[in-house]
């Protein structure tokens, strides 16, 4: 499940790697524990071109009261076991609450990072995980639809991230599921009216290893509390990282372990340390 995501990148920047126009910036502002009832940016296929402001756990059309299905499994009621390797039908193009925006209403979910925990403890344990090489931002697959509330007549437009099964470093968490993060060339395909056939083998895992995680407070599970503190690490990354110094070439003269030499080799070891948790200078 994923119910707990950031934005942290600026306004330009998002829309700059979108191609796409800004709401107005007094609307939005970076957001560091995005929860279910947050509105937060989106890109719809009826307006490509355009970043909007949707609320978090979308309420489909007919409903008689306000919902907030915030996930849409992509296999639906198939793989009640989440089996990891299972390569079967795409049950969400069936579901009463997805059939209809699977089809017709896809958007793109802006994102920097996601939080997720183990099955059991959850957000008592979460840990955060991130694009390496600081990918971002991302786009989740995410369906949206519109509801109008019959005793007021306001319309609510909302979304749902889709989730598929869980990838190798969700499963080093101890968690079951994954959101489907698409590749930035399939974008565009996935706010197209591509047919089922073409958008439904995009709901896969994301590579494992283009990906990582580490630790972050258990105060992140309050949806209220949106301090950029609780993003920094509490413990090691669950895949190793390393920053690289550049240092000056030393000339080696001759064959033996010259003076010149021996500080070469100090210095080679010095060009790969670990990357300190807790000590970066920026998020993740």
């Amino acid at each position: 499940m994923c119910g707990r995501y950031v934005i942290i990148s600026k306004l330009k920047v998002i829309q700059k790697r979108f191609k796409v126009s800004p709401p107005p910036p007094d609307l939005f502002s970076p957001m560091s524990n995005i929860s279910i009832g947050d509105k937060a940016l989106v890109i719809t296929n009826e307006q490509p071109d355009q970043l909007q402001l949707f609320q978090f756990g979308m309420t489909p059309s007919w409903a008689k009261k306000k919902m907030y299905l915030f996930n849409a499994r992509s296999e639906g009621d198939h793989n009640k076991e989440n089996d990891p390797r299972y390569n079967g039908a795409m049950g969400i193009i069936s579901k009463p609450a997805f059939r209809s925006p699977i089809r017709r209403k896809r958007c793109l979910i802006i994102a920097d990072a996601f939080m997720e925990g183990p099955k059991k403890e959850k957000l008592s344990k979460p840990f955060l995980i991130y694009m390496r090489q600081k990918k971002r931002p991302f786009a989740f697959a995410g369906i949206w639809d519109e509801w109008v509330n019959r005793v007021t007549g306001e319309v609510s437009a909302s979304y749902s991230i889709i989730t598929t099964t869980a990838n190798e470093l969700l499963l080093k968490i101890g968690h079951h599921r994954s959101p489907v993060i698409l590749d930035e060339e399939d974008e565009q395909t996935w706010l197209s009216d591509a047919s089922l056939q073409d958008i439904t083998p995009l709901l896969r895992p994301y590579p494992s290893e283009e990906l990582n995680a580490y630790p972050i407070s258990s105060a992140i599970k309050n949806p209220r509390d949106k301090d950029f503190d609780l993003l920094q690490p509490t413990g090691e990354r669950i895949y190793p990282e390393y920053t690289y110094e550049i240092h000056q070439e030393l000339r080696l003269e001759g064959m033996g372990m010259t003076t010149s030499r021996k500080r070469m080799r100090e210095e080679d070891k010095q060009k790969r340390k670990p990357q300190k948790d807790g000590q970066q200078g920026s998020l993740f």
